[in-house]
């Protein structure tokens, strides 16, 4: 079978590229960096360069294919993220339809019906392919952007170690945190991307007649259950996950210089989280938990942390 995989070499794509290529299907990797393309090769794929932005590209790689991963790259650069999202689904759509691709795996988020901004599954309903539409939570890997909040370091670390911890905390050196307005008790399905890459290469062997959702997670806790495990793996079990406001957290946002538009949608999202909508959502759909767990993955980001 042809597959084309997007994503280049990312966190979910390079470990379902591997799978593919080793369950014996022709895998093509689509990647805007030209600096991959022999690392694509590597892995016994076929490079594509370019970018999802030119729906001529898109076609012409999607020609004679029987099975399309797509996903679309998060851009925090973006002023109006739903807007780039929108406009890179409507890309995929058009190539598929000029192709005649009969089989799309698409990656969405597991609170993607709850927001607005991200949300942009409708866009592939009237393609006339088999749609199945992956719903994985919330990624381990986004602990990586949160790795100066865990170190504390600087006058930024100790202030919102004061703020949020406390003066004992600070005195005692147990500086580091982690934040958001989801967090604290509130309980989240986390995921691994290989996990998801694994669920990914099940279904692009399939072909639903209907339009399928399907949800991905790993392990499903408290966000506080969630930072000890991190914390002790990197050397800080006093590790805590507060719990802002959706003010607290828009005003943050817009301090690091983030798009008003754009802050507002990671907002929302993250107000989807702590409602529990998310997580009753997950559980209607009864999905089967991944095999990597949170402690496998804590050990690989200590080595990376330190």
């Amino acid at each position: 079978m042809k597959v084309i995989v997007t994503g280049s070499l990312g966190n979910i794509s390079k470990p379902l590229a591997e799978t593919l290529v080793a369950q014996g299907h022709h895998v093509t990797v689509v990647s805007s960096d030209q600096k991959k393309k022999a690392a694509i090769e590597a892995l016994g794929a076929t490079p594509a360069i370019g970018s999802i932005s030119d729906v001529k590209f898109l076609t012409d790689t999607l020609k004679d294919a029987d099975a399309l991963y797509a996903m679309i790259p998060l851009s925090f650069t973006e002023p109006d993220l739903g807007g780039y999202l929108r406009r890179m689904a409507q890309n995929y759509v058009q190539a598929l339809k000029q192709a005649g691709t009969k089989r799309v795996v698409l990656l969405s988020g597991w609170a993607a019906d709850l927001t607005q901004g991200e949300n942009v599954e409708d866009v592939f309903d009237d393609l006339k392919t088999s749609l199945t539409i992956m719903r994985p939570a919330v990624f381990y890997t986004n602990f990586y952007q949160s790795m100066d909040l865990i170190k504390g370091k600087g006058l930024i670390g100790k202030f919102l170690t004061l703020r949020y911890l406390g003066l004992w905390a600070l005195i005692t050196g147990k500086t580091g945190l982690l934040m958001g307005n989801y967090g604290g008790e509130d309980r989240i399905v986390f995921v691994s991307p290989k996990d998801i890459a694994d669920a990914v290469a099940e279904e692009l062997l399939l072909h639903p007649e209907k339009k399928m959702i399907r949800y991905v997670g790993s392990e499903e806790m408290t966000c506080n259950e969630a930072a000890k495990i991190i914390g002790t793996a990197v050397g800080k079990p006093w590790l805590k996950w507060v719990l802002l406001s959706d003010k607290e957290m828009l005003q943050g946002l817009k301090m690091a210089k983030v798009p008003e538009k754009l802050a507002g949608t990671l907002v929302e999202m993250q107000a989807a989280m702590h409602s529990g909508k998310a997580l009753e959502n997950f559980h209607r759909n009864k999905p089967q938990m991944g095999k990597i767990k949170l402690t496998d993955f804590a050990n690989e980001f200590a080595k990376d942390y330190k």
